[in-house]
C-alpha cells in the first residue's frame, strides 16, 4: 500500500455547532487520520499535526499557544464563524460584512495548486456570504468566490515560522468537494507537508486483458486523469495487442502475465480478464508488489477473496474492484434521496436487469468461467444494494430458471433475495426470458417510494440509398426515469421527478488516484466488493440446495 503520513488532527468546537458534524464524519473515514474533538483549546498541542478551530470562541485565550504551535511546525485551520467581527492578527486578513444566503461559485486561484489535483474547475457552495480582505503581503489566496463581478478570497493561507495557518469563511461543510479540499489542506499545512508532496506522484498503470471496449475505456481514462499514466498492456491474443498499439501508440506490450508481473515500470495493474482468472492473476500481480484493480466480480468465491485480501495485507499493496457504476447518475440520485430521508426509512428494494433475447455466445454465458448469470450485472446491482442498505445480512436465498436457452450453461433467470438483520429486504433479478421488464428500481420506505422506468432510445442515421440506419443505445446505459411517490398529509400520494445529477466521466479512476496519491476515501471499498461475492456464492448454494436460505459471514 502507498504509505500516507499519519495525521493527528484536533478540532476545537462547541457541541452546539451542528454544521461541522458533516466534516467530522468525512475526516473519520480517512484511515490514516486520527481525529480528536475538544470544546476548548488545550495548552499542550504537541500531540497534534494540525488543529481546526471553529468560531472565535474556540481560540479565546489560546492565541499564544496556537502561535507557538505553528512556529514549531504545526498547522492551523480556522473556520470563521459568520458572527465574528474580527480575526486575530496572525491571519493577516479581516472579514467583510456578512452577506445574504447564497450559492457561491468557488474557484482555485491557481489551477495548478497541489490542492487542485483532479478537482473541478469550479464548484458551488451554499451558505451566507462573507469574504476575506487581505491586509498583509504574504497571504496566499487558495479559493475565491465570484461576488458582484469581483474575486473575493474565501480560503487563504500564510506561513509562520516552520508551520502554516489558514482560514476560510466557507460554510458548506457537507459539500464533498470542500471536504476533500479541507482534508488536503490539513496535510499541506502541517509539518508533514513534505511527505504529502513526495507521495503525490504519478502512478504507471498496466492493463491486463485488452478486450477492446473495456481496454479502450480504461486506457482513455488513464490518459485523462492526472496522476495515472498508461504504461503497458498485456494480452495473450496478438490481435488484441495490435488493437492496443493502434489505440495507444507507443504503449509497452506484453504477451505473458509473468513478464508483466516482473516489469518494474508497472506500479498498478487493472485486471480485465474473465472472472474465473481474477483471483489467480490478482495474486500473481500482488505477489510481485503491484497494486491491483480487478474487474467485477472481484472473484468467484469467498475462499478466493480471503486469499486476495491476505496477499494485499501481506505485500502492503492496494486491492479493489472496478465498481465504476457507483457513479451512475440514477444510483447517485437514489442515494441522495435516501440520505435526505425523502422515503423515510427504506425497508424494501428491488432491482432488475434483462429482457427476452438470446444470451451472448462469449464466456459471459458459460457458468464455469462467468460464475453464473447473476455474477455479471449482479456485480454492479448487488454493489448498489450493499451500499444503500449497509446493515448486516441475515440470510440469502437464490432461485434459478432453465427453460429456454439450452445451448449455453448459464441459467435463463436468477433471482437473489437478501434479508438484513434489521428486517429490510432486497431483491435482484437478472432475466434473459423476461418478455416484459420489471422496473430497474422499486424502493419502498416508511414515507414514500421510488420507481424507475427504462428508457429505450434508437437514433437514426440518414442514408441516401437505404434511407436510414438505426442505432440502438442499450437501455442499461440510458438513465432511467425516476419518480418519487410521497404521501401528503391529505392522504394523497403525490408523484414528482427525482433530481438527477449531471453525468461525469472517469470518476472511478479519479477517485482511485485521489485514494492512492492523496489518501482520500475509496468510494467503493474492498469490503463491499467482498460482500457482493459472498452474496453471489450464498445465492448459488441456495439455488442448488432447494432454495433454502443461506447465512453469510458479514
Amino acid at each position: 500500500m502507498i504509505k500516507h503520513p499519519s495525521l493527528s488532527v484536533l478540532i476545537v468546537v462547541q457541541q452546539n455547532h451542528f454544521a461541522i458534524r458533516a466534516l467530522c464524519s468525512y475526516l473519520k473515514t480517512i484511515k490514516h487520520l486520527a481525529l480528536f474533538i475538544e470544546e476548548s483549546l488545550p495548552e499542550d498541542l504537541s500531540a497534534y499535526d494540525s488543529v481546526i478551530t471553529v468560531g472565535g470562541s474556540s481560540i479565546e485565550g489560546g492565541e499564544q499557544h496556537l502561535e507557538q504551535f505553528i512556529q514549531a511546525g504545526g498547522g492551523l485551520l480556522s473556520i470563521v464563524d459568520l458572527s465574528e467581527k474580527s480575526l486575530p492578527g496572525i491571519f493577516g486578513v479581516r472579514t467583510t460584512p456578512v452577506g445574504p444566503l447564497s450559492e457561491l461559485r468557488v474557484l482555485f486561484t491557481d489551477k495548478n495548486h497541489p490542492l487542485a489535483e483532479r478537482m473541478p474547475d469550479a464548484f458551488y457552495a451554499g451558505g451566507r456570504y462573507q469574504g476575506l480582505e487581505i491586509i498583509d503581503d504574504d497571504i496566499e489566496t487558495i479559493l475565491y468566490a465570484d461576488w458582484h463581478y469581483g474575486h473575493t478570497p474565501m480560503l487563504v493561507k500564510r506561513s509562520l515560522g516552520t508551520g502554516n495557518l489558514a482560514c476560510t469563511t466557507l460554510q458548506d461543510y457537507a459539500n464533498p468537494t470542500l471536504q476533500k479540499i479541507l482534508y488536503r489542506l490539513l496535510l499541506n499545512l502541517s509539518k508533514k507537508s513534505t511527505a504529502f508532496s513526495t507521495n503525490n506522484k504519478s502512478l504507471k498503470v498496466g492493463i491486463l486483458g485488452y478486450a477492446h471496449s473495456v481496454g479502450l475505456m480504461h486506457g482513455l481514462a488513464l490518459n485523462a486523469v492526472d496522476g495515472l499514466e498508461l504504461t503497458g498492456v498485456c494480452d495473450l491474443n496478438p490481435n488484441r495487442i495490435a488493437h492496443a498499439r493502434k489505440d495507444f501508440p507507443g504503449v509497452k506490450t506484453f504477451e505473458s502475465s509473468e513478464d508483466f508481473a516482473r516489469d518494474p515500470s508497472i506500479d498498478l495493474v487493472i485486471i480485465a480478464t474473465a472472472p474465473n482468472t481474477h483471483a489467480r492473476i490478482s495474486l500473481q500481480m500482488m505477489e510481485n508488489g503491484k497494486h491491483v484493480v480487478c474487474e467485477k466480480p472481484i472473484a468467484l468465491s469467498t475462499k478466493e477473496t480471503s486469499s486476495m485480501r491476505e496477499m494485499s495485507d501481506k505485500q502492503g499493496v492496494h486491492l479493489s474492484c472496478h465498481q465504476n457504476r457507483r457513479w451512475d447518475v440514477d444510483y447517485l440520485a437514489i442515494k441522495k434521496a435516501l440520505d435526505e430521508r425523502l422515503l423515510g426509512d427504506p425497508f424494501y428494494m428491488e432491482t432488475f436487469v434483462g429482457g427476452f433475447s438470446h444470451p451472448c455466445g462469449y464466456w459471459h454465458s458459460h457458468d464455469p468461467i462467468s460464475g453464473g448469470t447473476a455474477y455479471d450485472w449482479g456485480g454492479h446491482y448487488l454493489d448498489w444494494i450493499v451500499s444503500l442498505i449497509p446493515g448486516q445480512i441475515k440470510a440469502v436465498r437464490g432461485t434459478k430458471q432453465k427453460r429456454v436457452w439450452h445451448d449455453i450453461t448459464n441459467t435463463d433467470q436468477e433471482r437473489i433475495h437478501i434479508l438484513f438483520e434489521g428486517g429490510q429486504e432486497a431483491e435482484f433479478i437478472h432475466s434473459d426470458i423476461a418478455a416484459v421488464r420489471k422496473p430497474k428500481w422499486y424502493i419502498l420506505g416508511t414515507e414514500g417510494a421510488i420507481v424507475s422506468s427504462w428508457r429505450d432510445v434508437t437514433e437514426y442515421e440518414i442514408d441516401p440509398v437505404l434511407y436510414y440506419h438505426p442505432h440502438e443505445i442499450p437501455a442499461t446505459e440510458m438513465t432511467p426515469d425516476l419518480t418519487l411517490h410521497r404521501r401528503h398529509s391529505s392522504g394523497e400520494i403525490v408523484p414528482q421527478k427525482v433530481a438527477v445529477p449531471k453525468r461525469e466521466h472517469y470518476c472511478f479512476h479519479r477517485n482511485l488516484a485521489d485514494h492512492l496519491l492523496m489518501g482520500e476515501p475509496l468510494t467503493a471499498p474492498l469490503e463491499d466488493s467482498i460482500r457482493v461475492v459472498a452474496i453471489l456464492e450464498a445465492a448459488k448454494m441456495s439455488s442448488n440446495n432447494g432454495c433454502s436460505p443461506e447465512a453469510i459471514s458479514d
